[in-house]
Formats: C-alpha cells, sequence, structure tokens
C-alpha cells in the first residue's frame, strides 16, 4: 500500500513540476535570443552552460525549449527548488523518462548535493535522454563532482559583448570579427559599423548598464539589481560552493570594495591582509574565488605562470559595469578603458600583464590603451604592438578604436 501511495505521490509532483515548466517556457521573451543557443542544438546527450549570475543562462534554456522542443517531451526544473532539498532527483526523472520523457533542462545543479555523480548515473542509465544543465561559474569547485569530462560538454556562457548590446538594443545584425581581422582591416570594418549606428555613444552606454542582459526588462533598476546579484554571490554560492564560513562573508566584501576603489591596481598582498585582517594565503584564497565567480580578473604576468599562488601583477573588476555598480557612478574613465578591453579580449583570447604596454596578447601583441592623443611612446620598440584608443570612430595604421573590441563575439 505504501509503495502504491510513493508511486501515485511521484506522479502528482511530476506532473506539478512539467505544469510549472510549460509556464516558464511559454512566458520567455524570444525577440532577443543570444548566437550561443546553438550550443544546445548539437547531438550531445549531456550539455552544460556555467556563467555568473545575470548573465542569462536560465533564459537561455527556456529559449532554446520554446524555439526548438515544441514537438518534444521536454521539462525544466530549477534545482533550488526546496522539493529537491529532501527528494531523490532521479527516482523524480526515472518517472519523467518512464512517461515519455526526452529533454530534460536542470538549472542551478550546484544546488543539488552530489549533482555530478547524479548526472553521470542518468547519463548511463537513461539512454533515451537529452540533459542541458546550467551552474555556476564556480561549478568546478562543488565537492564530489564526478568525472563528467568523457560524457558532457560544458561552454562558459559570457555576459552580453558590446555587439550582441547593440544589436539588442538597435535592432541591427552586425557580425562578431576574429582579433586578425580587426587589427588588419579596422578602417573598413568601421566604416561600415558607424554607417549604421553612433558607436561612441553606445560603447558609453553599455560599460554604464550592459553587460548583463536583464537590462532589457529594467534599465531604471539596474544597478541595483547587479548590487543584489553581487551580494548573492558573496552570502550564498561562494559559502556553499567554495566552503567559506559565513563568517567570513564581511571580509570578503570589504575585500571586494576595497578593490573596486582602487582599481586597476599592483597589489600589495601584505598591505591588503592588513586591511581586511586576513592572513595573506586566505587572502590568496579570496581573490582567487572572487575571479572564479566573475567579480574581478586577477592579470598575471605570463613569465611567471597561472598558478592559483601566483601574485597578480594587477588586479580589476571583472565588467566596467561593476565599477558603476560597486562606486556609485564615481568610475574612472582610464580604468573603465581597461576593464572594457581585457573583459572582451579574455573571453577568446589569453590575456597577461605586458611591462610595455597595458597588456600582453596570445603571448605575442602588445596592446596600449587610451584616449585619442594616446602615442606610441611606451610601446615604440615592440614589433608586435598596437594602440586601443577611446574616443575615436575610426582608427589609422596600428591605431584601432577601443569601441571595436567589443565585436569580438
Amino acid at each position: 500500500m505504501l509503495i502504491v501511495f510513493c508511486i501515485f505521490a511521484e506522479k502528482i509532483m511530476l506532473a506539478k513540476f512539467i505544469e510549472l515548466s510549460e509556464k516558464a517556457i511559454e512566458f520567455v521573451d524570444c525577440q532577443t535570443v543570444r548566437p550561443q543557443i546553438a550550443w544546445l542544438k548539437q547531438r550531445e546527450r549531456l550539455i552544460g552552460i556555467k556563467g555568473s549570475r545575470g548573465v542569462g543562462k536560465t533564459t537561455l534554456l527556456l529559449q532554446f525549449a520554446k524555439t526548438e522542443l515544441q514537438n518534444h517531451n521536454r521539462l525544466y526544473i530549477s534545482l533550488d527548488n526546496p522539493y529537491f532539498a529532501k527528494n531523490d532527483l532521479f527516482a523524480f526523472v526515472d518517472e519523467f523518462v518512464k512517461n515519455g520523457g526526452m529533454y530534460l533542462l536542470l538549472d542551478e545543479v550546484h544546488h543539488y548535493t552530489g549533482w555530478s555523480q547524479v548526472l553521470k548515473t542518468m547519463y548511463d542509465s537513461f539512454k533515451s535522454l537529452n540533459i542541458i544543465f546550467t551552474g555556476s561559474s564556480l561549478l568546478h569547485l562543488t565537492k564530489g563532482r564526478a568525472d563528467l569530462s568523457r560524457r558532457s560538454v560544458i561552454y562558459t556562457l559570457p555576459g552580453l559583448s558590446l555587439r550582441e548590446f547593440i544589436n539588442f538594443t538597435e535592432k541591427t545584425d552586425f557580425p562578431p570579427y576574429k582579433l586578425s581581422e580587426i587589427l588588419e582591416n579596422h578602417q573598413n570594418i568601421s566604416k561600415t559599423i558607424i554607417a549604421r549606428i553612433k558607436p561612441i555613444q553606445k560603447y558609453n552606454q553599455y560599460n554604464s548598464r550592459g553587460y548583463y542582459p536583464f537590462f532589457l526588462e529594467n534599465n531604471e533598476n539596474y544597478l541595483f539589481k547587479l548590487l543584489e546579484i553581487v551580494n548573492h554571490v558573496l552570502e550564498a554560492d561562494l559559502p556553499f560552493v567554495a566552503n567559506i564560513s559565513y563568517s567570513s562573508i564581511n571580509k570578503l566584501k570589504l575585500l571586494l570594495q576595497l578593490i573596486a576603489e582602487n582599481v586597476p591596481f599592483k597589489p600589495n598582498l601584505e598591505k591588503i591582509s592588513a586591511q581586511v585582517e586576513i592572513s595573506k594565503n586566505t587572502l590568496k584564497d579570496y581573490l582567487y574565488y572572487l575571479q572564479e565567480a566573475l567579480l574581478i580578473f586577477l592579470l598575471k604576468s605570463d613569465k611567471k605562470g597561472d598558478s592559483r599562488l601566483t601574485k597578480p601583477a594587477k588586479i580589476y573588476l571583472f565588467h566596467p559595469n561593476l565599477m558603476h555598480c560597486l562606486t556609485n557612478d564615481n568610475a574612472n574613465i582610464g580604468n573603465i578603458r581597461e576593464s572594457f578591453f581585457l573583459n572582451q579580449l579574455q573571453a577568446l583570447h589569453k590575456v597577461n600583464y605586458s611591462e610595455k604596454g597595458d597588456f600582453l596578447i596570445d603571448n605575442k601583441l602588445a596592446v596600449e590603451i587610451g584616449g585619442k592623443n594616446k602615442t606610441y611612446k611606451q610601446i615604440a620598440d615592440i614589433e608586435h604592438s598596437y594602440i586601443a584608443a577611446d574616443d575615436i570612430e575610426i582608427g589609422y595604421k596600428n591605431t584601432v578604436p577601443l569601441w571595436l573590441f567589443g565585436f569580438l563575439y
């Protein structure tokens, strides 16, 4: 009798979750769909999307379900739902598959204890089931993760590029360009773009409120919502995933605020440790976690390696939007320029600290960031060197408009 009751209860819960899933899929807006949706269309049975909070992972899942899975038995569930804190996910999915389930879209997988082992078991057990899951950028730090490398394809979803921001707000269809194309043909590319929009105006809007797609929902409350996301990462995600004690949250907040008020800067680890009142080793751990949470970027020299213990040459906030959020719109223009360039390049390229110039790209290109009057003085003796100049629409020779580097993806 008890077994019959349990099976009946599972069917009721499945029906309830299917109803919630269909409502979520029905109401998602598909007017603006990011090109990364192509990742989900592959013939892979297990696909993962990780990224920072607010970059649109959930929206991408729901849009894929709405546009591509209309004729399939599909189910979207978020694993931060309290039901899965005390109920077995495998048993729930088993019931879904027995009832014809074909596509399972799992959001926020890092909230489920032992998520990777369960995914591995489901992949091996349900041969007809396709699973797409999303998780925090901190996903690889969670405890007890099983080896999914042979079974899954995992992508990192970045925030919007300047190009995507322009396409969404201006209803344009500008394509991305490779870095080599921008450096070799920047004048012609710039001319095709400025014939249709004012790129410097869009660049300034984007740096203030444009990296996270939720600006489309309510631009007025954008910075407030971004601050809520930052606090959630510090107060919930990092303590949960990285095993940081809740008593250390205020230390993390103090460290991030200190970074925000001084970026970019060459860190004195002893001085920062004293200011935050933590040990030097704990500071290195905290800096690493903040980088993995995509709140900061630790720029390191290519000569010193990229180990977790390597001292960063400079520290940046991950995107200029975070500067406006954490410094009450008092961000320095030079800091914004460097943070923008670094953010757009690091999505596809290796970026290191350079003794001459501001950045070394892919171990061969030196780039100096500045305004329209920036000279080659600091990089004159470097063969492959460029200036990324703000406040210009069209460049000349090795001087490239800074905004154009926002068209890489």
